[in-house]
């Protein structure tokens, strides 16, 4: 699950639980969208640490060993 992913649950889960008056018997949709959200929020906070390690891992410092003697 990318940036998108995570963006997209916290968006529909805040429309679940603040914007939506829909009433189901047997399921509660502020739980539901609250839930969510904390999913989206733990997924992009994953996802960000991990691109962070991945970019930091990918700096490698180039060293010229090239020897020139000098005559």
């Amino acid at each position: 699950m990318g940036i998108g992913g995570c963006i997209i649950l916290i968006v529909v889960g805040a429309v679940l639980t603040f914007a939506s008056d829909w009433e189901m018997e047997s399921v509660n949709l502020d739980l539901v969208g609250l839930i969510m959200m904390a999913v989206g929020a733990i997924g992009l906070a994953v996802y960000t640490s991990i691109l962070k390690r991945r970019r930091a891992a990918g700096v490698i410092p180039v060293v010229d060993e090239r020897r020139r003697d000098v005559i």
